[in-house]
């Protein structure tokens, strides 16, 4: 009793210590904090992890600065172990001084050393004005940018962030921002002094501006919708690149069926359009799957949904826009995620109906040809499954980019009968080589029977019908994962780029 009297005085203060942490920029300033709709650092923390799992590190970083303006831990998210931080608004604006440089820097490294995902929740105001200079010291953005590709990384802007808090957001393979989000190289106080523009942080950097540029992946209402975004989406993944997804349970919804509703659902005619999230709804386990960009390159649908149980990422083109027709911005999405994909092992699905890249004035000063160019690397450099169906169309470089290429390593590619494809349409050629109506006909029954003759010399593995659809990808999933029992290695390639 006598050396548990000695340690009192030692452990109160060390209580006081985190009591003042823990407290972060004050009652007051936490009051104003929720009074606006948002929930503080830690409330973030404790709303995104599974109950009583977090463990904090640097709580007593920065002294009188409570935790020094970041938060920083590990925990679990449906049992699975995560890495996260959360800036803290509420103590001199969350921005970043050495401290918390530091204690950013080790939880990057912390999530690659333990292969563990790494989520950062954003609203700071970057680098706090000491007057001091940081010297030959490590950045945190050297071990952020480490994660790419070995780690899954996810950034929530929840409130408004600047500078260099904020560059995690490009860095990361999925970033989602809640409706008070904001994100930008610099403030409107800066701006205005840089440039003589008066601007509001909305118009600078909110999500009518974040999400149509494709910094910002995915919108949530409020910082619980988003925090619950984020659990969902690393619930498709692997805790790192060096292991495979994890399957759910099998039930009902995971085992084969037909898909009748396909033939409702897909118009035959090539002028008739139809919601390519029909498809999605119809073939895979659940109508809950998570699409990932809705709001850029609409022209394409990216998507993490369950086939069997398993997790897949799906590519597929969307006839409602552009006629299917894949622009820069489409192509520039979905390069971003099938990179993501590979690097986690995820099967990629690809559902292609379109009459290629979209063609134009517009769009080649857009840089049509080099996102093509991207998004075809990025599909062509693939390890991980991959599987293709062509639903009605699939024309030129539209195709190849849609994984629609010989000795492209594909697991299983399907086509349904009447598919067309080729360097253009018949329509198009006819008008091209100027072609009477004669030949003009003749070249459209050339197009209708073009899946037949491509399946007679192994163009497509079989064509199949509408009805088949899940269970022939079913079937060619589960044999591609079972011929990948031995463990992965992680995909080696550079950082990921949005």
């Amino acid at each position: 009793m006598t050396n548990a009297r000695g340690w009192k005085e030692t452990l109160e203060d060390l209580d006081v210590r985190r009591a003042r942490s823990a407290a972060m920029g004050g009652p007051e300033r936490v009051a104003e904090h929720r009074a606006k709709g948002k929930l503080t650092a830690r409330e973030r923390i404790t709303h995104l992890l599974d109950p009583g799992t977090f463990q904090e590190f640097g709580s007593l970083v920065g002294g009188e600065i409570a935790a020094d303006a970041v938060v920083t831990g590990s925990g679990l998210i449906d049992g699975a172990p995560v890495m996260v931080g959360a800036e803290d608004f509420t103590t001199v604006a969350g921005t970043i001084a050495p401290g918390s440089n530091a204690k950013r820097y080790r939880l990057a490294e912390l999530a690659v050393r333990n292969k563990v995902p790494l989520v950062m929740l954003l609203e700071g105001a970057g680098f706090r004005p000491t007057g001091a200079h940081y010297g030959r010291t490590p950045t945190d953005l050297l071990a952020q940018a480490r994660c790419s590709g070995r780690v899954p990384m996810v950034t929530g802007v929840l409130g408004a962030s600047a500078g260099h808090g904020a560059l995690i957001a490009p860095v990361s393979d999925f970033a989602i921002m809640s409706r008070q989000g904001a994100i930008f190289t610099a403030g409107p106080p800066v701006v205005r002094e840089s440039t003589g523009e008066d601007i509001s942080k909305e118009d600078l950097g909110g999500p009518g501006v974040a999400v149509p540029s494709g910094l910002i992946h995915n919108l949530a209402d409020n910082d619980e919708d988003a925090l619950d975004d984020i659990r969902r989406y690393l619930s498709y993944f692997p805790s790192s690149a060096w292991s495979y997804p994890p399957a759910l349970l099998s039930d009902d919804s995971t085992e084969p069926r037909p898909t009748p509703e396909l033939l409702d659902i897909i118009a035959r005619d090539n002028r008739n359009t139809y919601d390519i999230r029909a498809v999605l709804d119809t073939v895979f386990d659940t109508p809950d799957w998570f699409e990932v960009q809705p709001g850029y390159g609409t022209a394409i649908v990216c998507a993490l949904a369950h086939l069997g149980g398993h997790p897949v990422a799906v590519v597929a083109n969307q006839p409602q826009v552009l006629a299917g027709s894949i622009d820069t911005a489409a192509a520039d999405k979905a390069a971003h995620f099938i990179s993501v994909a590979d690097s986690f092992h995820l099967p990629l699905v690809f559902l292609a109906d379109n009459p290629g890249m979209l063609p134009g004035s517009e769009s080649e000063r857009e840089g049509v040809l080099r996102a093509g160019a991207r998004m075809f690397v990025a599909q062509t450099t693939a390890t991980t499954i991959k599987l293709h169906v062509t639903l009605r169309k699939a024309y030129g470089f539209g195709s190849m980019v849609m994984s629609l290429i010989g000795f492209d390593d594909q697991t299983a590619t399907f086509a349904y009968p009447g598919a067309t494809m080729g360097a253009m349409s018949a329509a198009a050629l006819g008008v091209a080589s100027g072609a009477d109506e004669d030949i003009a006909a003749q070249l459209r029954e050339m197009e209708l029977l073009a899946s037949y003759h491509s399946a007679e010399r192994m163009g497509f593995d079989e064509l199949i019908r509408p009805e088949e659809t899940r269970d022939a990808l079913l079937t060619a999933l589960r044999r591609g994962i079972f011929a990948r029992q031995q463990a992965p290695e992680p995909v080696t390639r550079s950082a990921i780029v949005p």
